[in-house]
């Protein structure tokens, strides 16, 4: 259920995101240390979506994880579902730069409230967003609502480094580093600033997979990537049983 309190995180949130879209790829380098590539290509070898499945990748952004989803299934149809009008732009000329326009359909909505009906795809992803929403078990439950019953829920996500000393030298890059990167390439210092202070509220790898099982989800996996800056959730949802 979501609070009366998120509403200004909400509208915040979403104006942060509307005014850095031409930005975002830029800075999603920046924030991963040009790691997020591979991070979402190990994704998609653990996910091993097959030709023919199908996909929502909510939270979508401007789409990379939604074109490697409509790359693996080949036939599938990729819904991309996004808040941000400005980001499902930029997407959009990407989707249909690679010929994928058929394929993919992308459509302005809140995660909070999916509109689709229960049991729809085979796999429901988000990437980078997660954090960002203002309640995460809503947000899983949604997801999980939406998988049919065998699909899977996957999350990639900046998480927190527990290796010490990469933890206190990340959390300085954060703190310090990052809101003057981010004010010399998008001038948008104040919004970049969202950024570190979201994930020293998100919680941590361990935290997340709490949640995925509290959500009932099963087998529940989790796999700490680059140090623990990043963190990829998987969970299946039950079988229905005739």
């Amino acid at each position: 259920m979501q609070h009366g309190g998120n509403k200004p995180k909400e509208q915040y949130v979403h104006s942060v995101f509307q005014s850095i879209a031409g930005k975002y790829d830029v800075m999603n380098d920046t924030l991963s240390f040009r790691r997020h590539k591979a991070w979402r290509k190990f994704t998609m070898k653990k996910m091993n979506v097959q030709p023919g499945q199908t996909a929502l990748d909510v939270c979508c952004g401007t789409c990379d994880w939604t074109l490697a989803l409509a790359e693996a299934s080949e036939t599938g149809h990729i819904e991309g579902l996004d808040f941000s009008s400005n980001m499902l732009e930029v997407g959009q000329r990407k989707v249909e730069k690679l010929g994928r326009k058929q394929q993919i359909t992308l459509i302005q909505g809140n995660a909070m409230s999916l509109p689709y009906e229960d049991n729809s795809f085979d796999y429901v992803t988000i990437g980078f967003g997660l954090r960002n929403v203002p309640d995460i078990k809503q947000v899983l439950n949604e997801m999980k609502r939406v998988v049919k019953p065998g699909g899977k829920v996957v999350c990639l996500e900046l998480s927190k480094p527990t290796w010490q000393p990469f933890k206190g030298l990340y959390y300085f890059y954060f703190r310090n580093m990052l809101p003057f990167i981010a004010k010399l390439l998008a001038k948008r210092y104040e919004q970049y600033k969202w950024l570190p202070d979201s994930l020293m509220m998100f919680p941590g790898r361990a935290e997340l997979e709490q949640i995925f099982k509290e959500t009932g989800l099963q087998n529940v996996t989790s796999f700490a990537l680059t140090g623990g800056i990043a963190a990829l959730h998987i969970g299946t949802k039950e079988s229905q049983h005739v």
